[in-house]
């Protein structure tokens, strides 16, 4: 029995030294989970000997422990550096079936497409028309190079101080003539093709605390529409200089000189929330018409959440795509694949797919790799101990062959 003993430890430590050689590796391998070999000890005719007369025959392994614990960060600044800080699995496709991995090291193929080393496409949610993700699936994420078509402004949201000082307009308004209006103040906005449409809004002093607001666009200036005057309407204010007409944050006006450039006359809103009629000098404290010019994609960031974000040339950001990890019940169920992926068997359990930093899954973080889980020190601790191991079972049987030699010499 003594050589099945023998032999026994020498299969455990080579194993042993096996799992520990691939820890040490890979310690440079990024998103590598350390394993370590389980052992188990093993009894001949066990149910049939009494329980105080049994000898072991030797070990076998047991299982091989995977350590999904994380590894430390590295900043990379790589846009497509993500790592995963908690939790889950990145979800791959691999010849239409998914696979799984630790290693988020993406780059970007000639479609777009977010994919590994192995070419295999990075899965993940994808937004519809109304810009909200489709939890429904997931799907190869893809980052467009197309141009972000221009949006025509639609609303000013703008918030002024108007003199309370200032002497009541006696001027028919002209805006060519200073006199007849308290203060002017010019802007831009965004025809449906992405051109720059200047505007001037003027503001009349008609009376204490009331203001009749009017608008020019081109050049050389002519009035807004509808009204052929260039009027908007009126805002008011009370004795504390506090706007008090219900319509000043909704002054609808047309610009149709837009037109001359091929866009369509532009519908706009002018808000005036926040504007005030305090003694001192006119001026803007808030100026954000919406829309864009067209726009080409410059960056794009990883966010905790999985939202890939795209960064455009015209300062208008998109929302492109979202990572979606995947957690299992049993991370050591899953089947090792090389190339740092895993398969899902019955003994992992189902993929539980969900948006980064929901119940259970970790978060992202984007421009940073995950390192290597391989303690080196333990691992070299451990090498020395599985190699003495080795050199006792060796031993034991050296040492059945010294017996069975002075038997055969009787």
């Amino acid at each position: 029995m003594s050589y099945q003993t023998g032999l026994s430890g020498l299969s455990a430590a080579s194993t042993d030294l096996d799992v520990i050689g691939n820890n040490i590796a890979n310690a440079n391998t990024v998103g590598f989970k350390s394993s370590t070999a389980q052992f188990a000890d093993m009894y001949a005719n066990a149910v049939m000997t009494a329980a105080n007369n049994q000898v072991g025959i030797g070990t076998r392994l047991s299982t091989v422990e995977q350590d999904f614990s994380n590894g430390t960060f590295t900043k990379t600044d790589r846009p497509l550096d993500i790592a995963i800080n908690g939790n889950g699995f990145f979800q791959l496709s691999n010849n239409g079936a998914l696979v799984y991995s630790r290693n988020g090291v993406f780059h970007l193929d000639k479609s777009g497409v977010i994919e590994n080393a192995q070419g295999l496409p990075l899965m993940g949610y994808s937004p519809g028309p109304d810009g909200k993700m489709n939890t429904g699936s997931v799907g190869p994420i893809m980052v467009s190079s197309a141009s972000l078509p221009p949006t025509a402004t639609k609303t000013i949201s703008a918030a002024f101080n108007l003199d309370s000082q200032d002497p009541v307009s006696t001027n028919p308004f002209n805006p060519s003539d200073p006199s007849s209006y308290s203060y002017g103040q010019p802007m831009s906005v965004y025809d449906s093709l992405g051109g720059s449409q200047s505007i001037n809004v003027y503001f009349v002093k008609k009376a204490t605390g009331s203001y009749d607001v009017y608008g020019t666009s081109g050049n050389p200036p002519a009035p807004v529409g509808p009204n052929p005057s260039g009027s908007m309407g009126t805002i008011t204010f009370d004795t504390s200089g506090h706007l008090t007409s219900p319509n000043a944050s909704a002054l609808t006006f047309n610009i149709p000189n837009a037109a001359d450039n091929g866009a369509t006359t532009q519908n706009l809103t002018l808000n005036l929330t926040g504007t005030t009629q305090y003694a001192g000098k006119n001026g803007v404290t808030q100026l954000l018409p919406d829309g864009n010019s067209s726009g080409q994609l410059t960056a794009f960031s990883v966010g905790e959440d999985g939202t890939l974000t795209g960064s455009y040339s015209n300062g208008a950001t998109l929302v492109l795509g979202q990572v979606a990890l995947a957690t299992f019940s049993n991370p050591n169920g899953l089947a090792n694949m090389g190339n740092n992926l895993y398969a899902q068997t019955g003994d992992s359990g189902a993929a539980q797919v969900s948006s980064p930093g929901s119940t259970n899954h970790g978060v992202l973080l984007g421009g940073q790799t995950e390192d290597s889980n391989v303690d080196l020190t333990h691992q070299l601790v451990d090498l020395i101990t599985a190699q003495r191991n080795y050199q006792a079972n060796s031993q034991t049987i050296k040492t059945q062959q010294t017996v069975d030699q002075a038997l055969i010499n009787l």
